[in-house]
């Protein structure tokens, strides 16, 4: 009786321990997600598939001048926008993600992966197919998924009130049809022409320094008096001179 009881105690306390330790090596979410479901807590040093998944709903969160790379590589930058994030919608801020900021994450994206407040047809009223660009269609379209996250981190800056987009993805044809430059990001799918709604042009610019858009053109740069251009080249360049950028 005794060696059963010693036995029985010995299985509990492995079942115990590994199970704390499943606990703390993957912190799985509490429930699954239509777009995409998190399996494990990831915190710098991290890397892989799920990282860049993370990085591209943070992307939003540089901080002021920066770009987040979507390396999949969880490095001190994707701490930092993580932070960043978790600081905007209150959550405890320790730059690693876990429950709370995958729940959150998940409340705020769409069973299509773009977030709540924006669409793809709202990136591309060029063409259903995406074609027709300086990129591949699947390209265009997942560069236009990353600048709606930016936009979504931007929107939330400025009080969770709307944005509106005029312009987003054209195909060469679209592009030459309402007269825009040759070598326009807009035919990348990662350029957002906003109208300046109940923020105005000069908020929404200004403010577009901290959400990861390295081209900001705006009041003052010709022929953009009438709205905010926004998007992602490789090197930065800013002007809107009306509003001191």
């Amino acid at each position: 009786m005794v060696r059963s009881l010693t036995r029985i105690a010995a299985a509990l306390a492995l079942l115990l321990s590994t199970a704390v330790i499943g606990l703390v090596g993957t912190a799985a979410p509490a429930s699954a997600d239509g777009c995409y479901t998190w399996s494990r807590t990831l915190a710098q040093g991290s890397s892989g598939s799920d990282v860049r998944q993370l990085q591209i709903r943070v992307s939003g969160y540089p901080a002021y001048g920066a770009v987040l790379a979507l390396d999949g590589s969880y490095g001190p930058a994707t701490k930092a926008a993580v932070k960043r994030f978790q600081q905007a919608y209150g959550l405890t801020a320790d730059g690693i993600a876990g429950p709370q900021t995958y729940s959150k994450l998940y409340a705020l994206q769409d069973n299509d992966c773009t977030p709540a407040n924006f669409s793809y047809g709202e990136l591309n009223r060029c063409n259903s197919s995406w074609s027709g660009g300086a990129v591949s269609a699947s390209t265009a379209k997942a560069n236009a998924l990353v600048t709606m996250w930016k936009l979504q981190a931007l929107r939330h800056a400025l009080g969770d009130r709307a944005i509106y987009v005029n312009s987003g993805f054209r195909s060469y044809s679209c592009n030459s049809a309402v007269g825009g430059s040759s070598n326009s990001r807009h035919l990348y799918g990662d350029a957002a022409d906003l109208a300046a709604g109940s923020h105005g042009f000069c908020t929404i610019a200004k403010r577009a320094r901290y959400h990861g858009f390295n081209m900001i053109l705006g009041p003052g740069y010709p022929n953009h008096n009438d709205h905010v251009h926004l998007a992602a080249p490789s090197s930065r360049y800013w002007s809107a001179s009306t509003c001191g950028i």
